[in-house]
C-alpha cells in the first residue's frame, strides 16, 4: 500500500475519534492540561502522530475534587441504572470499533485484527457488567439467635485508580472500568504515556455517554502524565481506595508496598513467563498453531505470550522443525495492512531489550534456531526468534517482553509440571494432551501453579467471562469476569434483630438484674 494512502487513512480515523494535532490530557468533566507536551510516535515507521498536553499535579488535585463531588450521587444511583450507562458505553464503543482498533494498531503496533479485538474485549465486558448490575448479590446466613438474620451487603468502595500498560491500552481499562462503574465507584485512569492517543480516544467515547445522560464526567476521569508525577500522585493518594496496576513486577512490587502500607487495596497484573507443555498424545497440529500465535502474536508483547515451550523428547525434533519452518514464513508489514501477521515491537526500548536479551542468552549457551536479528527496515521490527537452551539457564527465569521463545525437552509429565512451576512468575500455562489423566493432573493441586491453566488451547487469548490474573510475581490480581467484581466493593456483614429480645451470640448472658432499675 503506497505511503500516501496509509497517511490518508490515518487522518480519517484520527478525525473520527476526535484526535487533533495537539490534545489536552486531562478529563474530569472538562478537558484541560497545562503540563509537558508529549509527542506520540507510531512504532511502524517511527514518525510522530500527534501531541498531548499532560496534566499537572494541580490538575490532578482538581480531578480528585471533581470525583469527590460526583461520588455520592453515583454511588446512590441504583445498580441497574448504573448498568444502563455501561450498556450505552458498550454501544458507543461498537460504533467506533474499526477506527479505535486502527488507532491501537497505529500507536501500539499490534496488527489491526488484534487492535479491533481489543476494543471488542471492552465491548464484551460492558455486556457482562450490564447483566451483573442486576444480580450483584450477597447472602442470607442463618443466625444462631432467635428472631435474628445475618445478611451480606456489597456497597461501593469509593475511588478507584487505574494505571494501564502500553500493550493493551484499551482492554485493561475496560476490564476495570465497566466492573467498577456498576459497583458504584468513581474512577481515575492514567494510561501509559506512549499510547496517550488511545487513552484520549477511549475517554472521549466514555465521556460522551456520561454527558449525554447529564452525569458528571468526573465519574470516569483521566489524567495523563509521567510516572514520576501523576503516577506517584496516584499510588500515594490515601483517597484512592483501590489501585489497579498493570505493568512490570518491579514497579508492581513498589505499588503494592505503598498502597498496602496505608491498608489500601490493589489489583496487580504483573509479569508472565508462560509455558506450554506438549504431551506425546497431543494433537500436534493444534499445538503447533497455538504455539505460533502464542509466541508471535502482538510481537511477543502480551502478558500471556508464550515464552517457554516444553516438548516431549520423542517428538522434539519433528515439532521444532515444523515450528522453525512456520517462523520463516512470517514476514513483517504495516500493522494496518490486511494480511500482516507481524507488526513492530512498541518502541526503541523494546528493540534494545530484544538485542540485550539475545546477548545474554548466547552467553548462557543458548542457540538461535531461527530469527535473532533486527529487521533492516523503517520502524521497530525484530525477527521472532526460537532459542534452544538448557532449561536451568538463569535467563529462562526472566521474562523478556519480546518475541523470543525457548524450546525445551522433558520426558515425564511430572518433570514438565515442575519445570512449568519453577519460575517466579505465575500467569498463564497450557498443556496439549488427549489423555484425561494428564488433563486432571495438570489442572489439579499437583499441577500448574498459574492463575490461567489451559488445556488444548494456548497461553494467550483469555475470555472476559473468567477472572484474569496470576500468582507469585504476577501479583495475585484478578480482573474481568467470575467474582472479580467483589474487589471493587465493600462487603458488610449485617445482623438484623426483628424480635423484642436481645439474645447474645454463643449463648452469652450478661444480666444486670436489679442494678439496672
Amino acid at each position: 500500500m503506497p505511503e500516501e494512502r496509509i497517511i490518508s487513512r490515518f487522518l480519517q480515523f484520527l478525525k473520527e475519534l476526535g484526535i487533533e494535532a495537539e490534545n489536552p490530557g486531562v478529563y474530569n468533566g472538562k478537558w484541560c492540561g497545562s503540563g509537558d507536551v508529549f509527542t506520540s510516535y507510531s512504532p511502524y515507521n517511527g514518525k510522530p502522530i500527534a501531541r498531548v498536553r499532560f496534566g499537572t499535579e494541580a490538575e490532578y488535585e482538581e480531578t480528585i475534587q471533581a470525583m469527590d463531588a460526583a461520588q455520592s450521587d453515583w454511588a446512590n444511583m441504583p445498580a441497574p441504572a448504573r448498568g444502563e450507562i455501561v450498556r450505552q458505553i458498550g454501544v458507543a464503543l461498537r460504533e467506533k470499533l474499526e477506527p479505535l482498533g486502527a488507532l491501537i494498531s497505529l500507536e501500539m503496533g499490534k496488527i489491526k485484527p488484534e487492535g479491533v479485538g481489543e476494543v471488542q474485549e471492552f465491548v464484551d465486558i460492558c455486556d457482562l457488567a450490564t447483566g451483573l448490575s442486576r444480580c450483584i448479590s450477597g447472602q442470607i446466613i442463618p443466625s444462631e439467635r432467635p428472631g435474628h438474620t445475618l445478611l451480606e451487603m456489597y456497597n461501593p468502595l469509593g475511588k478507584v485508580g487505574i494505571i494501564s500498560a502500553f500493550n493493551f491500552p484499551c482492554a485493561v481499562y475496560g476490564w476495570n472500568l465497566a466492573i467498577s462503574m456498576i459497583a458504584g465507584n468513581v474512577n481515575v485512569w492514567k494510561g501509559a504515556s506512549s499510547v496517550s492517543l488511545v487513552t484520549i480516544a477511549c475517554t472521549k467515547i466514555v465521556a460522551g455517554v456520561l454527558e449525554a445522560n447529564g452525569l458528571p464526567g468526573a465519574i470516569c476521569s483521566t489524567v495523563l502524565g509521567g510516572g514520576r508525577t501523576i503516577g506517584e500522585k496516584l499510588i500515594n493518594d490515601k483517597r484512592i481506595n483501590l489501585m489497579s496496576f498493570t505493568g512490570s513486577t518491579e514497579v508492581g512490587r513498589r505499588v503494592s508496598e505503598i498502597v498496602h502500607k496505608r491498608f489500601g487495596r490493589t489489583i496487580l497484573e504483573l509479569g508472565g513467563n508462560n509455558a506450554t507443555v506438549v504431551m506425546p498424545d497431543a494433537d500436534l497440529d493444534l499445538a503447533l498453531r497455538a504455539s505460533l500465535f502464542g509466541a508471535v502474536g502482538t510481537a511477543g508483547q502480551r502478558c500471556t505470550s508464550l515464552r517457554r515451550l516444553y516438548l516431549h523428547s520423542s517428538q522434539y525434533d519433528d515439532f521444532v522443525g515444523k515450528l522453525v519452518a512456520a517462523y520463516k514464513s512470517i514476514q513483517p508489514g504495516s500493522p494496518l495492512e490486511e494480511g500482516t501477521l507481524l507488526g513492530p515491537v512498541h518502541n526503541a526500548s523494546q528493540v534494545k531489550e530484544f538485542q540485550e536479551g539475545l546477548v545474554e542468552i548466547k552467553k548462557q549457551g543458548g542457540k538461535v534456531l531461527v530469527g535473532g536479528e533486527v529487521y533492516d527496515k523503517e520502524g521497530f521490527y525484530v525477527q521472532p526468534t526460537i532459542i534452544e537452551i538448557d532449561p536451568k539457564a538463569p535467563i529462562v527465569q526472566r521474562e523478556l517482553f519480546v518475541p523470543i521463545l525457548y524450546v525445551l525437552k522433558f520426558d515425564t509429565l511430572e518433570e514438565a509440571i515442575a519445570a512449568n512451576n519453577s519460575v517466579p512468575q505465575g500467569l498463564s500455562s497450557s498443556i496439549f494432551t488427549t489423555d484425561m489423566k494428564n488433563m486432571f493432573k495438570w489442572i489439579g493441586p499437583a499441577g500448574s501453579d498459574t492463575g490461567l491453566v489451559n488445556v488444548n488451547v494456548g497461553t494467550s487469548g483469555a475470555e472476559i467471562g473468567g477472572a484474569f490474573g496470576g500468582e507469585k510475581d504476577t501479583g495475585g490480581g484478578r480482573e474481568s469476569g467470575s467474582d472479580a467484581w467483589k474487589q471493587y466493593m465493600r462487603r458488610s456483614t449485617c445482623t438484623v434483630n426483628f424480635s423484642t429480645e436481645l439474645p447474645l451470640a454463643q449463648g452469652l448472658t450478661f444480666g444486670v438484674g436489679d442494678a439496672a432499675e
